[in-house]
């Protein structure tokens, strides 16, 4: 996170976890200027009712609502 806390509102890093025949899981990351989040896989595993699953999980940024919220982003990934 780069921008400094009181620049902006809104702007929250949210994950969406996507449960089968269930409804979806949103939690808001609160991240302060210096903070990073690591988000290493697309898939999460999960415990159910018939043993062990894959929920697919998704990010993103809610709507910024006054101001300039600035991070920076870096992507890893197999290139192979």
């Amino acid at each position: 996170m780069l921008s400094a806390e009181g620049s902006y509102t809104g702007g929250a890093l949210t994950l969406v976890e996507n449960r089968p025949r269930m409804q979806s899981r949103v939690e808001v990351v609160p991240i302060c200027q210096g903070q990073i989040a690591l988000i290493p896989v697309r898939d999460k595993p999960r415990i159910g009712a018939t043993g062990w699953s894959k929920s697919a999980m998704r990010h993103g940024v809610s709507t910024v609502l006054s101001g300039e919220r600035q991070t920076l982003g870096i992507i890893f990934h197999d290139a192979s």
